[in-house]
């Protein structure tokens, strides 16, 4: 949290998909049950100085630059969640890892 954002990523319209008996595909295999990992449905923020008593100075971010807002989602904290439901400036967001 010590550096600046530099910039953010978006990657849209991503699809895979496999289709049973297809040579070379193979079928898609449930490791945990569906709802296994949870959401975060009301995130808390905290100042740049509150969370830099916690987070490591090179701790990859998501980072969100919007008009009138500035978000950062620790990927750390992600790996036990793997998406944030959110609101941006007003718009219904969903933020995946």
């Amino acid at each position: 949290m010590k550096r600046a954002l530099a910039g953010v990523v978006v990657a849209t319209g991503l699809v895979a998909t496999a289709t049973a008996g297809q040579p070379g595909l193979t079928e898609p295999l449930q490791v945990l049950p569906r709802d296994a990992i949870p959401a975060i449905d009301d995130p808390r923020f905290e100042s740049v100085a509150e969370a830099d008593r916690y987070l490591a100075e090179d701790e990859l971010m998501i980072g969100l630059v919007g008009e009138t807002e500035q978000r950062a989602y620790s990927t750390w904290q992600l790996d036990a969640h793997e998406i944030v439901n959110d609101v941006f400036e007003g718009r219904p967001l969903a933020v995946t890892w």
